[in-house]
C-alpha cells in the first residue's frame, strides 16, 4: 500500500529539490491508521455515556490501585495537559471522577474514578476492545511484527523529541506492550 498514491510526495520533492520528504510515507500511514480506528469506533461511541477521549482517561484509572495526577495521565498517554484537564473537568462534572487535594503537591490534584465512572467505562470499553479486535483480526501471525514495528516507531520518536526538548518523555510504552519495555 502506498501512502501517497496520488503522487503528493513526488510533487513536493520535484518542486523542492533539497527537501527531505521521506517522513511523509510513515506519517501518512500513521494518520491513515488513526483515521481508520476513529471511523471503526464511531458507532461504539454513538449515544454512549462517554466520548472516546473521556474513555481514554477512564481506562487507566479503572483498575488503578492509587490516585493519579493529570500531568501523569497526560504524559503517559501522549496527550496535551490542557486537553486532559478539560476532559477531566467534564468527567468530574458528571460524577465519573473525583479530584482531591494532593498533600505532596498543592498544584496537582489527585484523580480517582468513582463508581459512576467505573460503570460507564465497564459498559463501553469491552465494546471498543471487541471492535478493535475484529478490525485487527486479519493480522494473524503478523501481529507481533506490527507491534514490534510500532514500538520501534514510538521509541525513535520519543528519542527524537527528547533530543529536541532535552528531556525523557516515557509515553507509557510498557503499558502498551504488556509490561515489556522497548
Amino acid at each position: 500500500m502506498q501512502s501517497h498514491p496520488d503522487g503528493v510526495r513526488d510533487d513536493w520533492v520535484r518542486h523542492n529539490p533539497g527537501l527531505d520528504a521521506s517522513a511523509m510515507d510513515v506519517v501518512a500511514l500513521v494518520k491513515q491508521v488513526s483515521a481508520l480506528f476513529d471511523r471503526a469506533l464511531e458507532p461504539v461511541y454513538e449515544g454512549a455515556p462517554l466520548t472516546a477521549p473521556e474513555a481514554d482517561l477512564l481506562i487507566p484509572l479503572r483498575y488503578a490501585t492509587e490516585p493519579s495526577i493529570a500531568r501523569r495521565l497526560a504524559d503517559n498517554m501522549g496527550m496535551s495537559r490542557a486537553g486532559v484537564s478539560k476532559t477531566l473537568a467534564k468527567l468530574e462534572k458528571r460524577g465519573h471522577i473525583e479530584r482531591t487535594p494532593n498533600p505532596a503537591d498543592r498544584r496537582a490534584a489527585l484523580v480517582t474514578i468513582t463508581e459512576s465512572g467505573r460503570q460507564a467505562i465497564d459498559q463501553i470499553f469491552p465494546r471498543q476492545l471487541t471492535t478493535e479486535a475484529e478490525l485487527l483480526a486479519g493480522l494473524g501471525e503478523d501481529r507481533k511484527k506490527v507491534v514490534d514495528a510500532l514500538a520501534l516507531l514510538v521509541e525513535v520518536m520519543e528519542d527524537g523529541l527528547a533530543h529536541r526538548h532535552g528531556r525523557v518523555l516515557g509515553l507509557g510504552l510498557s503499558n502498551i506492550r504488556g509490561g515489556q519495555s522497548a
